[in-house]
């Protein structure tokens, strides 16, 4: 089996709409129709709603959690009716991650940063899979598209076999769809040693 994978040159937003396009081209080869989608301000959901109308997709829609940046939930309240009357769902929950324990270990450092050695958005990706399953959107062992990214927008998706965060080896990203070729600062390479000076 071969399949292709997308590389973006750069991070970000930019890569929004070639990010929705390609999963919603391999949930449909894969008869899947529900996308898990990262959106912490709106934006992306709302273009989402739109790019993937009349598919038969249905969204998932993870934010932040409550009070994680500030006191004030960013994702609009209007959003939320507005894409449940599309057939989506928005789901508010824990931020897994962001947690002092989780599954028996110290997340934040070992469980985050491992996972943004592929990039940011498969950190979040993982993340709020679990979420939707914990909090009754997604079906453990489902089959789902997820979509998230870095910073604002989109520029990772992966097709995975969802768990709920209680049985994490249960999870499986079967499939890298699209994400970012250059995940962090590619520093220059080390200085070479000064010349032996002793005769």
């Amino acid at each position: 089996m071969e399949e292709k994978i997308v590389y973006f040159e750069k991070p970000g937003a930019s890569n929004t709409e070639t990010t929705l396009r390609l999963a919603a081209k391999r949930a449909k080869a894969r008869s899947i129709t529900k996308i898990i989608l990262a959106s912490t301000r709106g934006e992306t959901a709302r273009l989402a709603a739109k790019t993937w109308a009349d598919t038969g997709i249905k969204m998932v829609v993870v934010p932040h959690q409550y009070g994680f940046m500030s006191p004030k939930q960013r994702f609009p309240d209007e959003l939320v009716d507005e894409l449940a009357k599309q057939g989506h769902s928005v789901h508010f929950g824990t931020m897994l991650f962001h947690t002092e324990r989780f599954y028996g270990i110290e997340t934040p450092k070992v469980m985050a940063d491992l996972l943004r050695t592929f990039c940011q958005g498969m950190k979040v990706c993982v993340e709020i899979t679990f979420m939707a399953v914990d909090g009754g959107k997604v079906e453990p062992g489902e089959q789902v598209v997820v979509v998230s990214g870095t910073g604002r927008g989109a520029d990772t998706a992966v097709v995975a076999i969802a768990a709920p965060s209680t049985r994490f080896t249960d999870f499986h990203i079967t499939e890298i769809i699209c994400k970012p070729f250059q995940t962090k600062a590619i520093l220059p390479p080390p200085m070479p040693p000064p010349p032996d000076t002793q005769a």
